[in-house]
């Protein structure tokens, strides 16, 4: 019996780009073609269709490949697509971060009747949402009440009668601030749709203030649209208010969205259920979520969980022909930091007295205009977007906590994932105390300036950090959050240029500190991240008309622009001299690359 030949052609399934494609054309036409395909001159009709097909093939190739680079978080390159991997694996992107600090108040108050203190009656409570700022710089919102009638508050004699009897008290009382403006959206909704996903217009977004409909219904933000039961603050009024000014109440929530950040856009995600579907109970029996047994004889161990108190309503209701207001506060990244001192203009106070009708109107207007504020610390937040690398590793380390504290990696992903608002840090590190007996960890920080430099972190925002941190930690984990120190560098390099080399010699220098700042010092150095000196010399050796590097030297940089810590070079030199190995809690700084660059060609 004759044997069968295979009729079918052999493709070369590796052949993926425009060259390799039409090689493979060409010689499958020569193969199975040779009497009808014989032209394979450039300018012909046929290599017009062979570069065609080639053409098209390489396109797809290159989507296939993006596609699936695009889909894992270790291969994505795009921004919008690492923040939509790294979001599934529970990271929280904050992609406008906001500088929050404390605010130093002062008031006069007239002295009660017998001239020894103030009168309490004209101490008022400075309302949250009053905003300040720096002289045209930007503006901060008090994010709770400054109450002047506090015990603790400092109280000094202001001003005195001709018999020195006090007549003034000068009230010193301290706010929390963030940085930021109040922007109103009004958003028309039509009919009933699944799942609805709002985009706003508004730019810039830092935080979602309120969401209401024009029928005074209040939809409130949650961290996913299962989660059905928030817990809200009620100022408290009772004899302790002081020392606790809010009262927690848990509060169903039918009316709920979360929110997504893409870039410089904000979008609202509603839930599927309907205003006809809404539960007239807004609060279910506890027994009957603790106890569901269904008409089995066994039930399950479940434990008692606030989030299920009532039901799921659908994922929450969604608005429906109406139009919703959206109040919204903004930060511009590059506007969110101020120093020291500088914030002591009063845009809009609103002031609260507890029994204003009782009260003289012109005292009370004495009161409210003295009021001066100013900054004892600066306010800092991180003034530029995580690269797309910071992300990554933030993700990972963010999926690997699992809202629990407990390796070095778990403490640093959690001083990350701080939300925005209370102030942000560039750089941390986690070392365990050598010399404590217990499992002591030692967190140094760093925070970023308005130019992008490095500064030290303020004592509110660690102080934030250690709250945060202490929801997840471990019992028997004891935190110091401290300061990083900055240790300035400067690079001063010699290369020699090639022979016959076209172009100046300046040209070539101008390149080479091109070439390093784009590519090693782009970036901030992680704390304790050592110096590859190596990398230096390769970097240098691959710009165009270098021959060779012939010296690199490591330069500490101290002075009126730079930190007054020193390090000594020589001492942290790895034994071949390749790498600067720095202390734990030291981290690198580049301040000024044109000047800090220096180098000579020969």
């Amino acid at each position: 019996m004759p044997k069968t030949t295979d009729k079918y052609p052999v493709i070369n399934y590796t052949s993926r780009d425009f060259n390799s494609i039409k090689n493979d054309l060409v010689q499958y036409a020569k193969r199975y073609y040779p009497d009808t395909f014989k032209d394979f001159n450039k300018a012909s009709f046929g290599a017009l269709m062979l570069d065609t097909v080639s053409y098209v093939g390489d396109i797809l190739s290159f989507y296939l490949d993006y596609e699936a680079n695009e889909s894992f978080l270790t291969n994505a390159t795009q921004y919008e697509n690492v923040i939509k991997l790294a979001k599934q694996i529970g990271y929280s992107y904050e992609p406008f971060a906001a500088a929050s600090g404390l605010i130093t108040c002062f008031i006069m108050c007239p002295a009660n009747t017998n001239g020894i203190g103030p009168d309490t009656k004209y101490l008022p409570s400075l309302l949250r949402g009053s905003t300040v700022s720096t002289s045209g710089g930007p503006t901060f919102i008090f994010v709770d009440d400054v109450d002047f009638s506090d015990p603790d508050n400092e109280v000094v004699v202001a001003s005195t009668d001709a018999n020195n009897t006090p007549t003034f008290y000068a009230v010193k009382a301290r706010g929390v601030v963030t940085s930021g403006q109040i922007v109103t959206e009004d958003v028309a909704i039509g009919n009933y749709e699944k799942f609805r996903n709002i985009k706003l217009e508004t730019k810039g977004i830092t935080e979602i203030l309120s969401v209401e409909d024009y029928q005074g219904h209040r939809y409130y933000e949650v961290g996913n649209l299962s989660q059905n039961v928030i817990y809200v603050d009620i100022k408290n009024t009772s004899s302790d208010r002081h020392r606790a000014h809010s009262v927690m109440v848990p509060l169903m929530i039918p009316r709920r969205f979360t929110t997504e950040m893409i870039g410089a856009t904000t979008f609202l995600q509603f839930g599927y259920g309907s205003e006809a579907e809404l539960s007239s109970n807004p609060i279910a029996d506890p027994a009957d979520v603790v106890m569901k047994m269904h008409g089995r004889d066994y039930m399950f161990d479940e434990g008692f969980d606030p989030k299920k108190m009532t039901e799921t309503d659908k994922l929450g209701v969604g608005p429906s022909n109406t139009v919703l207001t959206i109040v919204s506060r903004i930060n511009n990244n590059m506007t969110v930091n101020a120093s020291s001192e500088t914030i002591t203009s009063i845009v809009d106070s609103n002031f609260s007295f507890i029994d204003r009708a009782l009260l003289n109107d012109e005292t009370v207007l004495s009161v409210e205009t003295s009021l001066e504020i100013t900054n004892e610390e600066p306010l800092i937040g991180d003034a530029t977007l995580p690269t797309v690398d910071e992300i990554k590793h933030r993700a990972k380390a963010s999926f690997a906590m699992q809202n629990r504290a407990v390796t070095q990696e778990d403490y640093k992903a959690l001083m990350y994932a701080m939300p925005a608002k209370f102030g942000k840090i560039k750089r941390c590190s986690i070392q365990q105390d050598p010399d404590s007996f217990r499992r002591n960890l030692n967190v140094y920080v760093i925070s970023e300036a308005p130019n992008f430099s490095l500064i030290q972190t303020t004592s509110t925002i660690k102080e934030n950090l250690k709250t945060w941190v202490g929801r997840y930690k471990m019992v028997n984990d004891t935190i110091d959050i401290l300061d990083a120190k900055i240790v300035n560098i400067g690079i001063e390099f010699k290369v020699i240029a090639m022979a016959g080399s076209s172009g100046s010699k300046h040209s070539l220098l101008r390149e080479c500190i091109e070439e390093l700042r784009l590519g090693y010092f782009y970036r901030h150095f992680e704390i304790g991240e050592p110096l590859d000196i190596s990398r230096i010399y390769k970097i240098l050796n691959t710009v165009r008309g270098v021959m060779d590097t012939v010296d690199v030297k490591i330069v500490n940089q101290i002075g009126a622009l730079y930190s007054d810590v020193a390090l000594n070079i020589n001492a942290n030199l790895s034994s071949d001299g390749r790498i600067l190995y720095p202390p734990e809690d030291i981290v690198f700084e580049m301040k000024e690359p044109d000047i800090d660059l220096m180098g000579v060609v020969e």
